[in-house]
């Protein structure tokens, strides 16, 4: 009781805004490499304990020594997370304007288009932004201000187009970008038979959220890259039905 008769509403107000910041935070990171450093920390941070407890003073030693470095190394490691999350700031999800009529149609009108490029064997990139900014990866391509719909995708990709090679962004039912270079993975769990565009594909899911539809040239397979796993030989009605959920799931997120 005597705790509870301290307790102020400055310290309540104080907890809920650094949990906010720290779900935030999670937000930006999950499906990220930087998930997979941070699981590395805490593993180090186990290991010192350790080192501590069972009088490994070698090993102690060198963890210290690399503890007392560790902001520095944070920032180096945490690079293009803290960019995004910064960049984050400044933007307003509260002001979305699209209906939900307008963000299934531009979905259909992905689908549409991912199909009929299929159909041609024409490759095609298409980036589909989600919680994550792309600003970084559109700023190296051409920027482009046009509603979402299967001509202008298929316009882009058509091989007499300059800007087929790369990839096109998508935000919202506006097609932003397009001739977009994105980061090529370098896991080696990556098939070799894969192409540079299912590479590029995985290689920006593995940091951020969107979603990168790939189709190939050579087969005219459909695929979808997500959180840096490749989902393969995708027909028109799955393709439909998974932007579907993902997206209707992420509205409800924002409400």
């Amino acid at each position: 009781m005597e705790i509870l008769r301290q307790f102020r509403w400055q310290d309540i107000l104080d907890i809920i805004l650094v949990s906010i910041i720290l779900y935030r935070l999670l937000l930006i990171i999950k499906g990220t490499k930087a998930a997979q450093m941070l699981i590395g920390l805490g593993v180090l941070l186990l290991a010192s304990l350790l080192s501590s407890y069972l009088e490994l003073y070698t090993m102690d030693w060198m963890i210290q020594s690399f503890w007392a470095q560790i902001v520095i190394a944070l920032i180096v490691l945490f690079q293009p997370e803290i960019r995004r999350a910064l960049a984050q700031m400044g933007e307003t999800p509260f002001l979305q304007t699209f209906t939900s009529a307008e963000e299934l149609k531009s979905l259909e009108e992905i689908v549409k288009a991912t199909v009929s490029l299929a159909n041609r064997k024409i490759g095609a990139l298409i980036v589909i932004e989600r919680d994550t900014s792309l600003k970084d990866f559109v700023e190296v391509g051409t920027p482009l201000d046009a509603k979402v719909s299967r001509e202008i995708l298929m316009s882009i990709f058509h091989p007499t187009s300059p800007i087929h090679d790369g990839a096109v962004v998508i935000k919202g039912n506006r097609i932003i970008a397009a001739g977009c270079f994105l980061p090529i993975t370098l896991s080696s769990e990556v098939s070799k038979t894969l192409g540079t565009r299912h590479r590029a594909g995985l290689g920006l899911t593995e940091e951020t959220d969107a979603v990168a539809l790939i189709v190939s040239e050579e087969t005219g397979g459909i695929s979808m890259a997500i959180g840096g796993k490749l989902e393969t030989h995708l027909d028109m009605g799955t393709l439909r039905d998974i932007l579907t959920d993902l997206f209707t799931a992420q509205k409800k997120r924002r409400r």
